[in-house]
């Protein structure tokens, strides 16, 4: 029995010592996994971006209104103040009014009939009477007016006092979100900037991706120019560019006259760019004004099929419209530009590089 028992426990340590050995944690095991790995840290740092920019926006909508909404109180409280101004000045003349009244004054001709001492003196108070009386008729049409104003102003004002709270509470309910995004952001930030500084020389090779294309090499110029031949009918004129092409063309110009300038977050000027900040820079040289965001400008133009794409569209990427992280320009060839990840400046090469997450295109001009 002994014997037995030795067996079995012999052969269960046995299958132990077989199985294989898990890895503590889970590391990248190549080269592409740790700059993938630090590309959706970057994804990540620029949602959270996306949605400081997008609060940052909102703020500054927020504040205008809370601006309109402060001077319309201001005005309501001005109305408010003039109305009652008005109804106590009426109501001064209203109280004259019932106090001759009850002492016994009338405004009437039978009045002027019992106190008049001839037909013209009689003439003479009816006519003087009737003016008072249509006087205070006045003052009592006036007075009520008077006290319809007051009533109509403090409704305005109370309206205008809800409105400006409203508008107040929204600003600084915001003005926390964004603090509180602020904060997010740069704990992403350090965290990108961590890790770039972790990868090889090999892995920021690979980040950074090939080479910008090189422009075409001009054909050498020729010695002596070879005669034309005579055309058989007139040259038909080359097609003329509308100005929407003209502004698309200098757009896409001026974003690949930014290779080489780094990846800034917040960027938006020559020497540093986030993605949106290139897209908006460049459009600007071209008279055309674009939203801050990615996001935001996902809105400006219309859709563009992906299969019918033209020099200057924006591609963007992201899960959804509300997820948009990412913007490009596709400049022609199957090729883009755009400021993608920290560490690696601004370039242009295939679409691919974009990103897998390709959501969708606008056409801003044209």
């Amino acid at each position: 029995m002994h014997l037995r028992r030795f067996t079995r426990l012999f052969a269960a340590s046995a299958l132990v010592l077989a199985l294989p050995a898990l890895p503590a944690t889970a590391q990248p095991t190549t080269q592409a996994d740790a700059v993938e790995r630090y590309r959706e840290l970057n994804v990540e740092a620029e949602q959270v971006h996306q949605d400081f920019l997008q609060a940052t926006e909102d703020k500054v909508a927020k504040q205008a209104e809370l601006d309109k909404a402060t001077a319309d109180l201001a005005a309501a409280q001005r109305a408010e103040a003039a109305a009652k101004d008005s109804q106590a000045r009426f109501r001064g003349q209203v109280d004259d009014l019932s106090s001759a009244r009850f002492r016994g004054a009338r405004f009437d001709k039978m009045m002027a009939l019992l106190t008049g001492k001839s037909e013209r003196d009689f003439l003479d108070r009816a006519t003087a009477l009737g003016v008072l009386a249509e006087q205070s008729n006045q003052t009592l049409r006036d007075m009520a007016d008077a006290v319809a104003a007051t009533e109509k102003a403090q409704s305005q004002a109370s309206q205008a006092q809800h409105t400006a709270t409203t508008a107040r509470d929204a600003a600084v309910k915001l003005t926390n979100e964004i603090a509180a995004r602020q904060a997010a952001l740069d704990t992403k930030i350090a965290k990108v900037k961590a890790d770039l500084d972790k990868l090889t020389a090999a892995q920021k090779a690979e980040l950074a991706g090939p080479p910008d294309p090189v422009p075409p090499t001009p054909p050498p110029a020729r010695t002596t120019q070879p005669k034309p031949p005579a055309p058989t009918k007139a040259p038909a004129p080359p097609p003329s560019t509308g100005a929407p092409a003209d502004a698309a063309a200098r757009a896409v110009a001026a974003a690949l006259s930014r290779r080489g300038d780094a990846y800034v977050w917040g960027g938006t000027k020559p020497g540093g760019f986030d993605c949106s900040g290139l897209t908006l820079w460049s459009y600007a040289q071209a008279g055309i004004s674009l939203p801050r965001t990615s996001r935001a400008q996902f809105g400006a133009g219309i859709s563009v099929p992906k299969d019918q794409l033209r020099p200057g569209d924006l591609l963007f990427y992201g899960s959804s419209a509300g997820s948009i992280h990412h913007v490009a320009m596709y400049v022609g060839g199957g090729n883009i530009v755009h400021a993608s990840t920290y560490g690696v400046p601004v370039k242009s090469g295939p679409m691919s590089i974009g990103g897998r997450d390709y959501f969708g295109a606008r056409r801003i001009v044209g």
